[in-house]
């Protein structure tokens, strides 16, 4: 297990949440906010909170969308964050249209303001909800490997991902009937649309077990 963490620093997230709940399982933890840093790194976090534009600005201005995609190309493990899981996706609706990192591809659309019975219910997403697997998913070998079906996570969010291939989808949940979409999978990189680092004991198991995965 490598305990050598890099996490992107793009002026946007909870990086010293993030830093320390990596930190209480074992890790070793550094910032990235250039290109080398993360052309380094053996694994990398991308955190972040806030509107999808802002955090790819972020990106943009420090030159740093190319080094992601290189390290996503490269098999090293990868796991993006709330904001950070959605701008792995092709693009985003949130204010406009905006193109994201297009790791897996996919479109960012906001939660539904009614309920499966069209009552209206409260956006933002927020608080602790269950994560279920998907149809003709499973966790084996996973971000969840370690992680038991119902098993509460908190969440902040008004929007989620809604990927192109059902493959890539790891875990949902429900909000009003809706199922919305919790974590995202390809190869070695995952999102997270809950927050682990905020998640207690549950959470940092899903960390412990990100560094338990090898690079390809």
């Amino acid at each position: 297990m490598s305990n050598r963490v890099t996490v992107v620093d793009y002026g946007i997230g909870n990086l010293y949440s993030v830093q320390r709940a990596f930190e209480s399982c074992g890790a070793e933890v550094s910032f990235a906010s250039d290109a080398q840093g993360l052309d380094e790194a053996e694994r990398v976090v991308l955190p972040g909170v806030g509107a999808f534009a802002d955090g790819m600005q972020g990106l943009r201005d420090r030159g740093l969308i190319d080094p992601l995609r290189r390290v996503a190309a490269s098999g090293r493990p990868m796991l993006a964050i709330c904001l950070g899981m959605q701008m792995l996706a092709t693009a985003s609706e949130e204010f406009g249209r905006h193109e994201g990192l297009s790791i897996i591809p996919g479109k960012v659309v906001s939660i539904p303001d009614r309920d499966a019975t069209g009552r209206a219910q409260k956006i933002p997403h927020v608080g602790w909800n269950v994560l279920a697997v998907p149809p003709g998913t499973e966790w084996r070998g996973s971000l969840l490997q370690n992680t038991s079906p119902g098993t509460a996570v908190y969440l902040v969010h008004s929007y989620h991902v809604v990927t192109d291939d059902p493959a890539n989808l790891l875990a949902t949940c429900e909000y009003g009937g809706h199922q919305i979409t919790a974590a995202i999978r390809s190869g070695k990189i995952f999102g997270c649309q809950f927050h682990p680092e905020k998640s207690g004991r549950e959470g940092l198991k899903i960390l412990e077990s990100f560094l338990r995965i090898e690079a390809a």
